[in-house]
């Protein structure tokens, strides 16, 4: 039977385990950061389309 505890104590203090808790961290950080950032005034005005001013909108299928 495998002990767990040891092993799991021995993975997460080696190298690799070492790495993938940095990697954690980074994932965790940049899902916290982007979660953040909101869209400021210039990304909430629509775009100006040349045809809206024609009065007349054609859709290309």
């Amino acid at each position: 039977m495998i002990d767990r505890n040891s092993a799991n104590a021995s993975f997460w203090s080696s190298k690799l385990g070492q790495a993938a808790m940095a990697s954690i961290a980074a994932m965790t950080m940049m899902i916290l950061l982007s979660s953040q950032v909101q869209p400021g005034a210039a990304h909430a005005a629509p775009m100006a389309h040349p045809a809206a001013e024609a009065g007349s909108m054609i859709e290309i299928a």
